[in-house]
This record gives structure tokens, C-alpha cells and sequence, in this order.
């Protein structure tokens, strides 16, 4: 079903949308008819309770024909494994059955200006007040920022706290509120169509029952492990562009001609296509491998970051070869092949940076073989 709505509905208008930044508000009735913003959420909660394979399956899907709107559920998908893994029953039940039906659509506000990588460095403060947090700050690359209307909010609720990452809270912050408003909205090379702004809290006051689990300092832990689901939707939606890619490609090498024959009958062409289509066939087996061992209820940061990592850097390189294939007509507006080399980055760095991934990578790996 996924697979005929991105063909009938979604690739028709992708790149006009992508061009002229603009947001599929008539695609939502649709997303939520299919399910889409409940895919992994409990069942008795409203939600479909699908594996993370079936996940990353759709995530692909969706991204091949326009990433973007693969953004609209994506850190939905975080804020939602956040709430029914650490959230209250209380939170659960109040959150989790509008999120499933998309009355809710998530985002997760983690990122400030001097805050990304090194997410324990944020500056957002909660402070107590009675039964309330008031929260000041700002937070910044927020995806569905304007047109989402729940969050995964990180602020510090002791900013004295050695090591930082103790003093962190995490919120479930429900807009609109006094005190808040959606900032400035980022113009970007690609991921496009979709809301990228900064949020800003100025004296925002939080009722105590939004606090995740109900439990102070235990923020960091909620979303890290809230975005290895992340990883896999950005590793997923990496597979999805590169084989988008690689489809116009192989296409397009038989029907083009030089020398008297298809350039796919020039070895040179033939080599690209044969090492595009087995990185992507590894990705994807990575990414499954990640779902799989996530499915499993083991630790899988060391798996999931292989796989983003991996996937993300692949994808790039097929977007570039497919360009190459195509040649000039690839490098113009005229076909999607600049538009999922101008996607490819997005994976590259969205979801912590790969330069992090390694670091996280080699850590477990050090860990594991220790001697």
C-alpha cells in the first residue's frame, strides 16, 4: 500500500514540491488513513506495534520517491519509542493514541546553536516552579517545527550536574503554550518541502506531568535511545535515495547512446552500475541487520551506527555516480537525480554526524574486545 500511495500520490508532485519548498499539507489525510504515524507504536495504544524491519522498509519506500516526506514521521517515530518505552502510563495514555492517529505529529527538540554533536552541552533550562518547568531557550534545525505539534523537549533541570548529561530532563512539550514561538525557518540545499525552523522558549511554563516517566536526569538516556530508531529511518531513507538513484541510472544507460551504442554496453558504465548496486544491496542488508537486532529487545547503538553510517556514506556515492551517468542533463532541474544528490547529505549528517558515528562505533567496538 505504502509502495502504490508514493507512486499515485507522492512522485507526481515531489519535484515541484522539492523546488518550491513546499509542504504536502493535502498528503497527511492520506499518511494517516495508512497508518504511517503509528507504525511501531503499541497496538493497545492505537498504533500498528509493526517490527523496526517493516519500519525501515517503509522509510525506504517513501524515500524513494521523495525523502522529504519520509521527515514528517520520522522523528515522530523518536518522540513516540520515547514515550512508550519510559513515558507513565499516564503519559502513555494521554500521548500516544493521538500520535498513532496523527492528531499529534512529533518532533524532537534537541539541537541549539551550540549544541549538536555534543548534545550535554545544550543550554535550555527547565527550572521548578510548584507543579511547572519554566523553560527558556532556544533550539535550532528542528524538523516539523511549525506544522508538528508535540515534542521531544531537552532541557537541563540541573545545570550544575557532573557529568552534564545527568542534569538533563526530557518534556513532552505540546504546543501551543504561552511563552512560545516557532522562530526562524531554515532555507536548505535539499530535504526540502518540509519545516526545518528554530523554537523558542521564553518563560514557557511545562506542567511536571509532561515530564518523561516522571523522573528528573534521565533525558540523555530517553533520547539516545530514542534515536537509534532515528539512525535506522535515516539509514533506511539513505537506501531509498540510493536506489531511487540508481533506478534512473540503470534506466537511463540503456536508452542513452554514444558511439553508436547504449552506454550500458561501455564497461565503464557497466563497473558503476555493478558497484552501486552492491553497495546498496549491503546497506540494506545493514539496516535489516539493525532493525532486526533492535526487534530483539539487545543493545544495538553499535549496529544501528554502523548502519547509518554505511548507508549514508553509500548513498552519496551512488547519487554522484548516477549523476555521472546521466552526464550534463543530470546536473539540471529538468530530472530527480539532483535532487537525491542534493537529499544524500541530510543522511551524511542528520542523526548525529558520521564523524560521531565512528567515534561511537570504535567505542563499542573497544568495549566488546577489550583485553
Amino acid at each position: 500500500m505504502v509502495r502504490d500511495f508514493v507512486r499515485r500520490e507522492v512522485e507526481p508532485i515531489a519535484q515541484t514540491y522539492d523546488n518550491e519548498d513546499i509542504y504536502p499539507h493535502e498528503l497527511i489525510p492520506k499518511m494517516r488513513d495508512l497508518g504511517l504515524f503509528g507504525i511501531t507504536i503499541p497496538a493497545e495504544y492505537g498504533g500498528m506495534e509493526l517490527d523496526f524491519t517493516t519500519f525501515a522498509i517503509i522509510f525506504e519506500e517513501i524515500s524513494k520517491g521523495w525523502m522529504s516526506l519520509s521527515g514528517i514521521i520520522g522523528t515522530h517515530h523518536v518522540l513516540s519509542h520515547i514515550v512508550s518505552t519510559y513515558g507513565t502510563e499516564e503519559q502513555k495514555q494521554r500521548i500516544l493514541p493521538r500520535m498513532a492517529s496523527g492528531e499529534l505529529r512529533g518532533g524532537l527538540a534537541l539541537t541549539e546553536p551550540e549544541a549538536g554533536s555534543d548534545a550535554q552541552n545544550i543550554s535550555t533550562v527547565a527550572k521548578k516552579e510548584g507543579e511547572e518547568y519554566l523553560i527558556n531557550g532556544r533550539k535550532a534545525f528542528i524538523s516539523n517545527g511549525e506544522n508538528g505539534n508535540v515534542f521531544a523537549l531537552m532541557a537541563k533541570t540541573d545545570p550544575n550536574a557532573d557529568p552534564a548529561h545527568r542534569g538533563i530532563s526530557c518534556f513532552i512539550f505540546e504546543k501551543p503554550v504561552e511563552g512560545f514561538q516557532v522562530g526562524q525557518h531554515i532555507d536548505k540545499l535539499g530535504y526540502r518541502g518540509i519545516d526545518t525552523c528554530e523554537l523558542i522558549f521564553d518563560d514557557c511554563r511545562v506542567g511536571s506531568e509532561n515530564l518523561v516517566g516522571g523522573e528528573e536526569g534521565k533525558g540523555f538516556h530517553h533520547v539516545m535511545a530514542g534515536l537509534e530508531t532515528g539512525r535506522i529511518n535515516v539509514a533506511a531513507r539513505a537506501v531509498g535515495v540510493a536506489q531511487a538513484a540508481f533506478d534512473a541510472a540503470i534506466e537511463y544507460s540503456q536508452r542513452r547512446k554514444t558511439f553508436g551504442k547504449s552506454i550500458s554496453d561501455h564497461q565503464a558504465i557497466q563497473i558503476k552500475l555493478a558497484d552501486m548496486a552492491s553497495k546498496i544491496h549491503a546497506a540494506r542488508l545493514m539496516v535489516y541487520d539493525a532493525a532486526e537486532k533492535k526487534d530483539s529487545g539487545e543493545r544495538n547503538d553499535l549496529e544501528t551506527a554502523m548502519a547509518k553510517l554505511f548507508a549514508s556514506e553509500m548513498c552519496g556515492e551512488v547519487a554522484m555516480d548516477a549523476m555521472r551517468i546521466h552526464g550534463g542533463v543530470g546536473y539540471t532541474k529538468a530530472l530527480s537525480i539532483e535532487r537525491y544528490y542534493r537529499d544524500a547529505p541530510l543522511m551524511i549528517i542528520g542523526e548525529g554526524t558520521n564523524e560521531i558515528m565512528k567515534l561511537l562505533i570504535a567505542k563499542r567496538l573497544l568495549q566488546r574486545h577489550a583485553i
